[in-house]
Parts: C-alpha cells; structure tokens; sequence
C-alpha cells in the first residue's frame, strides 16, 4: 500500500459548476453524510474548482504531452512518464440550492499553478471541469451529467482549512510520480451501470465482414444545430428498413443489419471515448485529429435535442444524417 502524507490546506476559490446526478446512488461518507444515504436521480451537485499551494503540482511536460492529457490519449493507453493533474476531492457535503432543495456540494482542489492556463486556455478549462467531475464519480457511485452551468459565485459554500492524506510519491522530489487516476481503488460495484444510461439494448445480428463497418463524423450547422453524418457501406433500401436507430441525450446507437452496431456514446468519461474510438474506426472531420478527438469535442458540446431529432437516409450516397 502506498505511504500517504498528512498535508494541510487552506484552499481559495476558483469557481464553481453545477450538475445534477442522471441516476439514482446510495453514497457512503462518514464524514459528513450518514453512514448510507439515498441520493436520487437530479439531485444538484455543486463542485467547487479551488486552488492550494500545498496540492502536488503538475509534472514538467511539453505542450504536446499536455494536449495528450487533455484528450485523454495517456489514460487510455497508461504512460508511466504522462503528463497529468493531480487534485484532492473532498467528502461531500450536505447544502441546499437557491430554492432550499437539497443538493450535495464537493470540493475539487489543484495545485496554484493550474490556475494561470485555466483562466486563459478555455479549452484547458473544461478540460480541469471534465477531471473534476470524473474524479468524484471515481471516488463515489454517483454519476454525473455533462450538461453542466457555472454560477455566479466563486464557490458554494466557505471553503475550509483542512488536513487530506496524499501519497508520498507526489511529494517526494526524487521520486518518479504516477498519474493520480492509478492511486484512487477501483469504483464501487454500484457503478457497473455508468454509460448505460436510459438506452434500451437493442439485439444485434450476427456481424457480416463483408458488409463493412460504419463510419462517423459530426459537425455544428450554421444554425447551431449538431448534425451526425455516418457512412454506411453497401446501403440499400432494404437495409433502412430493417435499420434501428436510438438516439439518447448523450448516446447515439445504429444497429445495421450485417455490419457491427455504431455506439456513440459520449455520456462517458474521456478515456472511455478514447479507448472506445480505438476499438471502433471514427471518421475524424479535418477538425478532429486523433483517435477519439471527434467525440471528445462533441462531448464539449451541448446534449442531442431528442424531441426535435430528424434522421434522413441518403441511398445514393451510402449516409444517415442525423440533426439534433
């Protein structure tokens, strides 16, 4: 077991941002919650992106290194020498929202250095809101939504001195460090369910290697709204109509007869879209570079508008298009 140091903190504020959970949970948290509580599925949860001198900084790494991080490429493939952000996430606490609903608040602290990049790199920035997040739902059986806003305050709640163990790996000069992700136990079993969300399985026939395997690509329409093109080999009509297609708030699965089924899912964490876009060929947009970029980027954006979805099938020109 790794040695962990007690390290005192007096955390500033950075900002905050606001989800809500997208499943029902039971959190166990001695500390500041009873020994089992239900939390139910929209609960808001408030975190709080703070800053504190005394958190292990970020590893030396180049810019390259570090736009790997921010694609979640060293995670899915782990790399004892990545580039990664360490942070300390607190219990969760008890709050109510402005309404005086219930709502859980946590606290997600990076080293002051962080602080200078997220300010000015917006791109940086949601990359330290998607780590925070993934972060809690490591730590917790809680599952967050991705639909996320940042109030008008710097934190909810007073941010409080405290005492937190860190490994002494992080804090030991000579020593090599390790990603933070490789510290944290394995999730609880009450998050089997992550990325299943509310999708309906849908039976897939038995794959035909000569029927090719669908390919996809997305981009924003000038009237804002987000269209999914997917390239599928050897369409005919007969095909569309024995074709399935659902599409969720987060999640996109079409299911051709013959061809291996397409799962956009980007309700996911980043290295789950990496690893996945590894295993299942993407058509990158000029864009999107890399493997996985293209979800990843679509993930930043807003969810599907499923009531208003339209799906036109293009024959002659082997496409679905999808605008939600």
């Amino acid at each position: 077991m790794a040695t962990k140091q007690p390290v005192q903190l007096k955390p500033t504020a950075g900002f905050c941002l606001k989800s809500s959970t997208i499943q029902p949970a039971v959190l166990t948290s001695p500390n500041s919650l009873s020994a089992s509580t239900a939390i139910p599925k929209g609960l808001k949860v408030f975190v709080n992106i703070a800053w504190d001198p005394n958190v292990p900084a970020p590893p030396e790494g180049n810019e390259e290194a570090i736009q790997r991080a921010m694609r979640g490429e060293d995670t899915a493939q782990p790399n004892p020498d990545a580039w990664f952000v360490p942070v300390v996430v607190s219990d969760a606490k008890n709050d109510t929202d402005k309404a005086g609903k219930p709502s859980l608040v946590f606290d997600c602290v990076f080293h002051s250095s962080v602080r200078a990049r997220t300010v000015r790199d917006p791109l940086f920035k949601t990359f330290i809101q998607e780590l925070a997040l993934q972060r809690i739902e490591a730590q917790t059986p809680l599952l967050l939504s991705r639909q996320i806003s940042t109030p008008n305050i710097a934190s909810k709640g007073k941010l409080l001195p405290r005492t937190v163990l860190i490994p002494a790996a992080f804090l030991a000069a000579t020593a090599p460090p390790r990603p933070l992700i490789e510290e944290l136990p394995p999730p609880a079993p009450a998050t089997a369910a992550k990325g299943k969300g509310i999708l309906k399985p849908t039976p897939a026939p038995h794959p035909d290697p000569k029927a090719g395997t669908c390919t996809w690509s997305w981009r924003k329409t000038p009237a804002g709204a987000l269209e999914i093109t997917v390239a599928v080999p050897s369409l005919t009509r007969a095909r569309v109509a024995q074709t399935t297609l659902d599409v969720e708030a987060r999640r996109v699965v079409l299911c051709v007869p013959g061809a291996p089924p397409l799962d956009v899912n980007v309700g996911v964490s980043d290295a789950e879209i990496v690893a996945a876009a590894r295993a299942a060929p993407e058509t990158p947009t000029a864009e999107d570079r890399g493997a996985g970029h293209g979800a990843l980027m679509l993930k930043r954006e807003r969810e599907l508008g499923v009531d208003s979805a339209t799906a036109e099938w293009r024959v002659a020109e082997g496409v679905l298009v999808l605008t939600a």
